[in-house]
């Protein structure tokens, strides 16, 4: 299972991906699943990846080869476009190898989230369907999800209400990935971050590792904070319930 977070703000946007990938309890691995592209100064490009490992590694890599070239997000002229080329390379990808997929009864399929900015262009984040086509988030709902999505989406859904900057943003997306992985032993560290200032066409990135002292602190606040909201609330019996 894979939980990737993309999240569209005032001022930029945040990405955070875990790592952890599973065929089994017994056969859990790390695997990049945010991947960043700078074809060139005016170009900017995040994506992150859930669903078939193998068929997300073969759209990364022929993304890549595409770049080396000069096609493909070298030439894309805006992220519309850009989300078009990744969906057609996803469902390439799949009819090539369906016939030996069906066979094993195995799920090809993969979605993806595409962000960035584009010279000319508003940043923007946009969900490319395993189907090649695509919505972008909403003014109303500025984030998306691809993978375990439901333990994290309240998180989300309060720093949309908040209105949070940055800085926040970055807080609540950490918190969303650390419930979610709390909830589904299948989405782990390490996890990858990344950060987008608009206009600057250039991205921050950070793993940040299991051991990190910063999300032990994070953790350890939030069941904090979590137990003193508890204890805040009024005492109930089951006789406050009725009527």
């Amino acid at each position: 299972m894979t939980y990737c977070i993309a999240l569209r703000l005032e001022a930029g946007l945040v990405f955070l991906a875990d790592t952890r990938t599973n065929a089994g309890v017994d056969n859990v691995s790390t695997y990049r699943k945010l991947h960043v592209f700078r074809p060139d100064a005016e170009r900017l490009f995040v994506i992150q990846s859930a669903g078939n490992l193998a068929s997300t590694q073969q759209v990364i890599d022929h993304i890549e080869r595409d770049l080396a070239a000069g096609q493909g997000l070298a030439v894309a002229a805006g992220l519309s476009d850009a989300a078009l080329y990744v969906g057609q390379l996803s469902r390439e990808v799949v009819d090539q190898h369906r016939d030996a997929l069906d066979r094993v009864g195995a799920d090809g399929t993969s979605t993806f989230i595409l962000g960035g900015q584009v010279a000319g262009e508003r940043p923007d984040v946009l969900l490319v369907y395993p189907e090649g086509n695509y919505i972008r988030c909403s003014d109303d709902r500025p984030f998306l999800q691809i993978g375990e999505t439901k333990y994290g989406k309240l998180m989300l859904e309060i720093a949309v209400e908040a209105r949070v900057g940055m800085e926040d943003a970055i807080k609540i997306a950490l918190s969303s990935m650390i419930s979610t992985a709390h909830a589904n032993l299948s989405v782990g560290p390490p996890y990858d971050l990344a950060v987008y200032q608009n206009g600057s066409f250039d991205v921050q990135v950070a793993r940040i590792p299991e051991d990190s002292p910063v999300l032990g602190e994070i953790q350890e606040r939030w069941t904090r904070h979590l137990l003193d909201a508890v204890a805040d609330l009024p005492d109930l019996v089951p006789a406050d319930f009725t009527t």
